[in-house]
Parts: structure tokens; C-alpha cells; sequence
């Protein structure tokens, strides 16, 4: 029998595979993009969110000139890296943790009876162009904190900080996945996955020499956000890291970013395999 697999497929089938998810996603775009005077005020408090924490970082260094070896300066390019990475991942996945309304609606059902992977499907169901207005104030505290804190122009900075960003996308990214599989076990338990999508977010911003050892082996190792910024930083600006996140280790950041997807994906698939259905 002639083998009908995926690469046996000539280019136009395998686009053709993509144009469902394409229409949904443009129609998302269309929808959202409809009632003008709604999408400019979901900018605006998006945007004001991003803003306000940002300012509390701001406020913490008008009482300290450092933070854990950082100044003002070193710290909006860390702030600026890990929560410009955050907020990409938010606007493209960040609609994975409403995925309890999905389940009571009967909705993911519908997801099981298509042939396509049922994560795509979510991930494509929904496209938050609203949070682009927070991932603007990321943008612009990396910026500022590039300016102003003596960055090295080299290539080798460019290098480390796109990688950085790639990898800190794809690790906020796998965040919410395994929020969302984790959410298959429990009864409202989106408040508790958040406490690490958005903890995990907030850990990111900050200098890891702060945290104490365990929290440094959990947001260092088990969910790796210090691996979106913090790390980065100290690499590009040729200091040393805590102990136990030396500071070369900013150059496996694609390995941390494998790694949280390895689990994610883990735990979705342990989600998927044990959902019985809405029941409705």
C-alpha cells in the first residue's frame, strides 16, 4: 500500500491544513477589531495593568540604590525582557486558563470530534489583542533599561537577548499550557494555576539573588522563569550569578524553554486522556 503520511503530501495540501486555523483566527481579529470604542478601552486597561506594575518596581528602588547586585537601570532590563516575553505569550495563549468555561460549555467536546490536535484548536479558538498594549510597556522598559544600563553592543548581545526573548515567549507560553491541563483535575481551580502562571511572571521581573534557596530551586529549575530574564541580564552585563544559577547558564536558555514545554505537554496529555466530557 502506498504510504499516504504527512510528508507524502504535496505543499498545497499541507497549507491547506493551516487555512482552518487562519479563518478562525481572522475572525477573531475581525470580531475584536468590530466594536472600536470596547477594543481601544481593553487597550487602555491592559495597557494601565502593565503600567502599575511597573511602577511598583519603580517605587521599590526609590528607597534602595540595588537589589540583589542590580540597580534601577539593570532592573528595567530585566523587568523589560521577562515581561515582554510574558505578554507576547499572553496575547497568543494567554485565553488557554478561561479553558474551565470551555469544559462546562460542552465546547471542548466539540474540539474532540474535529480532526485537528485539540490544543491547536484552543490555542487558535482565540487571539487577545487587547494584552498588546501591556506587551508595549515591556517593550519599553527593555528599551529604557538598554539605553541606560551600559549594554555591551556586540553581537554576541544580540544574540543572548533574541534568544532570551524566543525562549522567555516559549516559557510563559508553556506556563499556561500546563495551567490548562492542570485545570482537567480540579473544580475552579483557575485561581490556584494562576498562582504560578502569574507568580511565575512576577518571579521573572525580580532579581532571582532575593529569593531564598527553595524558591530559587522552584523558579529556577521547576518552572525556569529566571531563565526570561534575570539570567539573560546578568550574562549580557558580564556579572556573576546566586548561588546555584551561575550566570553562563543564560545560554541553555532554549534547553529551560524545551523543558517547560516537555512538561507541559506532559500534563496536557495527562489532562486529555483522563476528561470523560462535559457530562451536559
Amino acid at each position: 500500500m502506498a504510504d499516504t503520511g504527512v510528508a507524502a503530501a504535496p505543499p498545497a495540501v499541507r497549507r491547506d491544513r493551516w487555512r482552518p486555523y487562519r479563518a478562525v483566527i481572522g475572525s477573531r481579529i475581525r470580531s475584536q477589531r468590530a466594536y472600536r470604542a470596547s477594543f481601544r478601552m481593553d487597550l487602555f486597561s491592559t495597557g494601565v495593568i502593565g503600567l502599575v506594575e511597573l511602577a511598583e518596581v519603580l517605587v521599590l528602588y526609590r528607597t534602595v540604590d540595588a537589589l540583589g547586585g542590580l540597580d534601577v537601570h539593570q532592573i528595567l532590563l530585566v523587568f523589560g525582557l521577562a515581561d515582554l516575553g510574558f505578554s507576547l505569550a499572553s496575547v497568543v495563549v494567554g485565553h488557554v486558563d478561561e479553558l474551565p468555561k470551555f469544559i462546562r460549555s460542552g465546547t471542548l467536546d466539540v474540539f474532540f470530534l474535529r480532526p485537528q490536535p485539540v490544543l491547536l484548536q484552543l490555542i487558535t479558538s482565540e487571539l487577545s489583542l487587547r494584552r498588546v498594549s501591556r506587551a508595549l510597556v515591556g517593550l519599553a522598559a527593555f528599551c529604557v533599561g538598554l539605553v541606560t544600563a551600559d549594554v555591551p553592543a556586540t553581537p554576541r548581545t544580540a544574540a543572548l537577548l533574541t534568544m532570551a526573548l524566543v525562549s522567555a515567549t516559549a516559557i510563559s507560553a508553556a506556563q499556561y499550557v500546563t495551567a490548562g491541563g492542570l485545570q482537567f483535575f480540579l473544580i475552579e481551580g483557575r485561581e490556584m494555576t494562576n498562582s504560578f502562571v502569574y507568580g511565575g511572571r512576577y518571579a521573572a521581573t525580580q532579581p532571582a539573588a532575593v529569593w531564598s534557596a527553595p524558591v530559587r530551586a522552584v523558579f529556577g529549575y521547576v518552572f525556569p522563569m529566571a531563565f526570561c530574564g534575570y539570567l539573560p541580564v546578568l550574562a549580557v552585563l558580564g556579572m556573576p550569578g546566586p548561588p546555584g544559577l551561575p550566570a553562563w547558564l543564560a545560554w541553555c536558555t532554549p534547553l529551560a524553554a524545551l523543558w517547560a514545554w516537555a512538561a507541559a505537554m506532559l500534563c496536557w496529555r495527562w489532562g486529555t486522556r483522563s476528561y470523560q466530557g462535559a457530562g451536559g
